[in-house]
């Protein structure tokens, strides 16, 4: 599953995960640094974690970046290290994907800085582990909200603009890895798949606009969302796939640029591209701890 902050946090773990900002600045990637000059990139969730890396590849990529969130104290810190790390300066919004007059109001000032929008990456979202038969209506709606709702606000509004302005656009969302289910965390994996579908939907209708729509799915990334989790479902993550490793929130960045970018994925829609090192195919996660019936030693 992916790394995203969790709406409710448990108590942090000693490890410290993710990149620091001096290796999102330098370490590499397989594009030129030229690759979207001249491009307007708009991030949600771009304050922290996989948001941030995106915002610090597509910086270095040569595009104008715009993030958003609901924290606004962690955008301007990320505004201000891709100032002092890259010599650029990137636009920010404190904002909620909830309500869809914010939304409209972020794209306006995306466009109104920038003078158009490329590509919009649907980053932000979260949730937290609990047994879906405890789910309280307030829980679930949360993440059904900022997951599914909040996703498709951004996705109508930058939709709508293009439309309006006889452009093209581009569409990523981020989900998660549904594919076989999301036990402890059943409110998401309803919200990544209605957004997975969607996605898949509107790829068709918008085919006409010039409107390119598709999916990252990750598996276990090693950001610093996993330092709200306990520690040993934290730990436990990296076995949860085939390859027995973390992926790193570069991983997500350069593929959310792969199918994102006109130069290399102008003949990609509709898809989801799955980056999980095979979780999908073998490897359970259970982000809440793994319950005592399904702790079978000679599986």
């Amino acid at each position: 599953m992916s790394a995203t902050t969790p709406l409710k946090r448990p108590p942090p773990a000693t490890r410290q995960w993710g990149l620091t900002d001096e290796e999102l600045a330098k370490r590499p990637h397989a594009f030129r640094d030229d690759l979207l000059a001249g491009k307007v990139c708009l991030i949600s969730g771009g304050g922290s974690g996989l948001g941030r890396a995106m915002a610090f590849l597509l910086t270095r990529l040569g595009a104008d970046v715009m993030i958003c969130g609901r924290r606004e104290d962690r955008l301007a810190e990320t505004a201000e290290s891709i100032r002092t790390n890259l010599g650029r300066d990137i636009g920010y919004r404190a904002m909620t994907i909830r309500d869809p007059e914010q939304v409209n109001a972020l794209i306006d000032e995306t466009i109104q800085r920038f003078g158009k929008l490329d590509l919009q990456i649907n980053n932000g979202g979260g949730q937290f582990p609990q047994p879906a038969i405890d789910y309280s209506v307030k829980g679930w709606n949360a993440v059904i909200d900022t997951n599914l709702n909040g996703t498709w606000w951004m996705m109508q509004a930058a939709a709508k603009a293009w439309r309006d302005q006889k452009s093209r656009g581009s569409i990523v969302n981020i989900v998660a890895n549904v594919w076989r289910g999301m036990p402890q965390v059943a409110h998401t994996c309803a919200a990544r798949a209605g957004v997975i579908y969607l996605s898949k939907s509107v790829a068709i209708e918008w085919a006409p606009l010039g409107i390119r729509v598709n999916c990252i799915s990750p598996g276990s990334i090693a950001t610093e969302g996993l330092n709200v989790y306990p520690p040993e479902a934290a730990a436990r993550f990296g076995n949860a796939n085939p390859l027995r490793q973390y992926g790193d929130a570069f991983d997500i960045a350069q593929s959310v640029v792969h199918v994102g970018a006109d130069i290399t994925g102008k003949f990609i829609t509709g898809e989801t591209l799955v980056v999980d090192g095979g979780n999908q195919m073998w490897g359970d996660v259970w982000p809440g701890g793994i319950p005592d019936w399904f702790k079978v030693g000679d599986r």
